[in-house]
């Protein structure tokens, strides 16, 4: 994994470079590309460590190395621009908002965590003076969510973002509350997939055209089968218009529970005739714009 430039900064120019090339999407200079060593573009991600510097931690069970916001933020945005995460959690992509220069909105739907969330990412600088919003609400609420997100975004002056993250509960994996309206509460993969399918409609409706959603998601076990929830969350975003441009696998090899369980979880594979967990998916996806061409792709 590339050392990450702190604070997001861009690698220093050298004297007498010849003007940036710009990018519609984002501050890179591809003049300068190999400067950027700290930005992946292969699509396997072997994260040795989360980063646990500034206020990041790895307390919550469930929330993601902050490389992925990282990762998703300086390929796909600009300092300015705004960042919506609808399963926000501890806050994790929020904090990198601070770090980048990009205002962020989260949504959490558990109070006590969002207050939570809301104290870490305060505890982290703010040197470029970006707004950051901690919502407590249901992201997949059709009718109450979006009047949310749009007061939010009025704060800001804005009326729409230019990348949103989705980090949902893998389904049953891991139960994060007793609430019905908790997507790890849903009795099927079904309506977890229908709710799912309302949270992307909802970050939808803010989302501008021709720009990225990130989907973090990892597959599932359920009696004895594997359960490609990766895959399915990734045909609920699809049917809406969108294009996958990116699907990536990140490595657990950190995943304590696991670690800690090394010796049983080989037993239970070689018993069971399955594979052990591994990896999980973080996918790019872009809406569409006016002439279905990526603006990636135009570029001179």
């Amino acid at each position: 994994m590339p050392e990450r430039l702190p604070s997001g900064e861009e690698p220093p120019k050298k004297k007498g470079a010849k003007p940036r090339k710009p990018s519609p999407l984002n501050d890179l200079d591809l003049d300068e590309w190999r400067e950027y060593e700290d930005i992946l573009t292969d699509s396997l991600w072997l994260i040795p460590e989360r980063d646990r510097s500034g206020t990041h931690m790895a307390d919550y069970h469930g929330n993601f190395v902050p490389q992925i916001p990282y990762q998703a933020m300086r390929r796909f945005t600009k300092q300015g621009d705004v960042l919506l995460d609808a399963f926000l959690g501890s806050g994790t992509s929020l904090i990198e908002c601070r770090r980048l220069g990009r205002h962020g909105i989260g949504v959490e739907l558990k109070p006590e965590l969002a207050r939570q969330a809301e104290e870490r990412i305060k505890g982290e600088g703010n040197p470029y003076e970006i707004i950051t919003q901690v919502l407590t609400g249901d992201s997949s609420a059709l009718e109450a969510a979006p009047s949310l997100i749009a007061g939010a975004l009025k704060s800001i002056g804005r009326e729409s973002v230019q990348l949103a993250i989705l980090h949902p509960p893998y389904h049953s994996i891991i139960k994060f509350s007793d609430r019905e309206d908790d997507l790890s509460n849903c009795p099927s993969v079904e309506e977890f997939l229908q709710r799912f399918g309302q949270v992307v409609d909802v970050v939808d409706g803010f989302l501008e055209k021709e720009r990225y959603l990130a989907l973090v998601i990892g597959d599932m076990y359920a009696d004895s089968e594997w359960i490609p929830l990766g895959f399915y969350c990734m045909q609920e975003v699809m049917k809406r218009g969108y294009s996958l441009k990116s699907l990536v696998v990140k490595d657990m090899q950190g995943n304590r529970a696991k670690r800690n369980l090394e010796n049983i979880w080989r037993y239970r594979a070689l018993a069971g005739g399955f594979y052990i967990f591994k990896h999980e998916y973080v996918m790019f996806f872009r809406k569409a714009g006016k002439n279905g061409r990526d603006p990636l792709d135009q570029q001179g």
